[in-house]
């Protein structure tokens, strides 16, 4: 029996997910979490076989759960299941531990198949994510393709400056005494600038903004 564990903060589709499983042979969903904060506590003590992870999650995003997960229990197996196809969250996810990355949308027979792949220790991907990563490697693995200049969307003044911190490397702490905000302010600034930007998580988001080379820290307000 697969037990599996979902972490997604919508209900419709966490909801679609555990009856597809729950009505499959040899499929159990054994918890179900919202948020990170939510999954590690739920997952304390638990071991399921599969781990299936959302990016867009509220507070801290999947790759970043991702990561801690596998800091605290390195046996864990994670599938990220997500919307963003664009390469820096792929790469980051891969760094974060995940054995996978599969685009929802994929149908039921495809979920069940790809499901038993990762819950065996296989790395799978979807087709449009195979493709990213073969060319990556085709180019020799140079990072050329990745290192190229971007154009970023029209940008807030503010919103650009929490970006430039960004891709300083510098914490939501940081920008908030730089800025003269909260904390809270900060996180809501880069949620809105992981959504503009197209990508999964703040790591991906502050790549983006090198390549556009927004990579130096700006004066002190």
């Amino acid at each position: 029996m697969i037990s599996l564990f979902i972490v997604d903060d919508h209900p419709i589709f966490r909801d679609g997910l555990k009856l597809l499983f729950d009505n499959t042979e040899g499929m159990h969903v054994i918890g179900e979490a919202t948020s990170g904060e939510e999954a590690f506590v739920q997952l304390t003590g638990l071991e399921p076989d599969l781990i299936l992870m959302d990016i867009q999650l509220p507070n801290k995003n999947g790759i970043e759960v991702t990561r801690e997960l596998k800091a605290r229990n390195p046996d864990h197996k994670i599938l990220v299941l997500t919307m963003f196809e664009d390469d820096q969250s792929v790469f980051a996810a891969m760094r974060a531990g995940a054995l996978g990355y599969v685009l929802k949308g994929i149908n039921h027979a495809e979920m069940v198949q790809t499901v038993r792949v990762a819950a065996a220790g296989g790395a799978i991907f979807s087709p449009q994510i195979a493709g990213h990563i073969l060319q990556w490697f085709a180019q020799g693995g140079s990072r050329q393709s990745a290192e190229a200049m971007v154009e970023l969307p029209v940008l807030t003044q503010r919103e650009q400056a929490v970006l430039e911190l960004l891709a300083a490397g510098c914490d939501n702490t940081t920008i908030a005494d730089r800025l003269t905000v909260t904390d809270k302010t900060v996180r809501n600034y880069v949620s809105q600038l992981l959504k503009k930007l197209e990508v999964g998580d703040r790591y991906a988001a502050a790549e983006k903004a090198r390549r556009a080379g927004l990579d130096s820290l700006p004066p002190n307000p």
